[in-house]
């Protein structure tokens, strides 16, 4: 698995966890939760509660199909504290998008 330098260095980032499972799910909505957990470094069971909690509150919607789950975000929604709560979670998406990826449709349908 590997590291930034700066988590390495000084073992916290700007961004939680919620966030980065939130982010690589925009990125790719049908990414397995083992290499989400991959990705942001911490267990597949984390990972699992995570998306659970950000369901729960509105900020995903999962949907299966065939053996594989599909997650659909509602960028509209704002984010939780008062300090930041008049961003939405479209805005943070767009904000670390990479220029390599295209947004999924899953991203752009909840955007609407």
């Amino acid at each position: 698995m590997e590291k930034s330098h700066e988590k390495e260095a000084t073992g916290w980032t700007f961004l939680t966890n919620h966030a980065h499972v939130l982010i690589l799910l925009a990125q790719n909505p049908e990414r397995v939760l083992r290499e989400v957990a991959t990705a942001v470094g911490i267990t597949e069971r984390a990972v699992q509660r995570i998306v659970s909690e950000l369901e729960h509150e509105g900020y995903i919607q999962r949907s299966k199909e065939g053996r594989k789950n599909n997650y659909t975000l509602n960028l509209k929604r704002p984010f939780r504290h008062p300090i930041e709560s008049h961003c939405s979670i479209g805005e943070l998406v767009k904000l670390v998008q990479r220029s390599d990826l295209r947004p999924s449709e899953h991203t752009e349908m909840a955007a609407q």
